[in-house]
């Protein structure tokens, strides 16, 4: 592990740096728990990370009013939009996905913006063999993915099916105007946006990987209806409550299955990384601590 922060001559991190999540709700969140096991983790003595509850109006005074010793903010809903649209600078897939979900302090107290939910996604599925010659028994340049939902996760969806190596991205919907929203998303991003209405979903499982982005509930039906294929993962984007319907079923015949805590981890990592300049995150140490506090759950 090594730090590579300028903030000090030497290199070293400074001391008694402050990061945060902000959203409306925000009580529940998991980011403090996994954020703070990593500066112990890390030996940053000093470093706090605590959840602020703030709407869309809100945001840009909070923002003004941080001073030097903020690091940086993790935006949960319903920030990530105004989040990208405040940001002096932003990385190119938080543009394409029009979302931020990171925002990294610079030099003059502007603001940098970043989709790690995208970076989350990629390393879940690389993980899981997809863009990698283990998908459907090697070879497959493409892989083939199916989203549920047309949201704000879809958006990270989009952008990681891209990195990860899909051309087209079929994206089941209740409204057709949701898929349309999506579109610039798409183009930005280099792949094709294939539309699908919610009554086909059960029939659109045979993926590399199908990922679930719909609230709680709302999938939960398609656990009687889907036959599952060997080779197919699912993402099920939802932690609580756990496991759902649709993921007991997938787990049931064989299907490898990733949940929204395996997401929150994933994304956390990039922003650990770009808030505090130590790289890599301590992985093992913010995963044993999200792992404890969400079985208290």
């Amino acid at each position: 592990m090594s730090v590579t922060s300028a903030d000090t001559p030497d290199g070293r991190a400074t001391p008694g740096r402050r990061a945060a999540v902000l959203g409306r709700p925000i009580a529940h969140s998991l980011s403090p728990v996994i954020h703070n096991a990593g500066f112990v983790a890390a030996g940053l003595t000093g470093w706090s990370y605590v959840a602020i509850e703030c709407d869309v109006p809100d945001l840009a005074g909070l923002l003004a009013g941080l001073d030097a010793t903020w690091a940086g903010l993790s935006l949960t809903m319903p920030l990530k939009e105004e989040a990208l649209r405040l940001a002096a600078t932003a990385t190119k897939v938080a543009r394409a996905t029009g979302a931020a979900n990171t925002l990294v302090r610079r030099e003059h107290g502007t603001w940098h913006a970043d989709n790690t939910d995208v970076a989350g996604m990629v390393r879940v599925l690389h993980d899981a063999g997809l863009g990698t010659s283990a998908v459907r028994g090697g070879g497959q340049a493409s892989p083939s993915v199916t989203v549920l939902g047309g949201g704000g996760t879809c958006r990270a969806a989009l952008g990681a099916a891209a990195e990860l190596g899909a051309t087209e991205v079929t994206v089941v919907t209740r409204r057709a105007s949701a898929r349309d929203e999506l579109e610039p998303a798409a183009e930005a991003l280099g792949i094709k946006l294939l539309g699908a209405p919610w009554a086909e979903a059960a029939a659109l499982f045979g993926a590399d990987a199908v990922i679930s982005t719909v609230p709680k509930g709302a999938a939960d039906h398609l656990a009687a209806e889907v036959t599952w294929r060997p080779g197919t993962v699912l993402f099920d984007a939802i932690y609580d409550p756990w496991p759902t319907p649709l993921a007991a079923a997938a787990s049931a015949a064989g299907v490898p299955v990733f949940s929204g805590l395996d997401l929150l981890l994933a994304q956390a990592l990039s922003q650990f990384e770009q808030f505090t300049g130590v790289v890599p995150a301590p992985e093992a140490e913010m995963r044993a601590a999200l792992s404890e506090a969400a079985g208290r759950r």
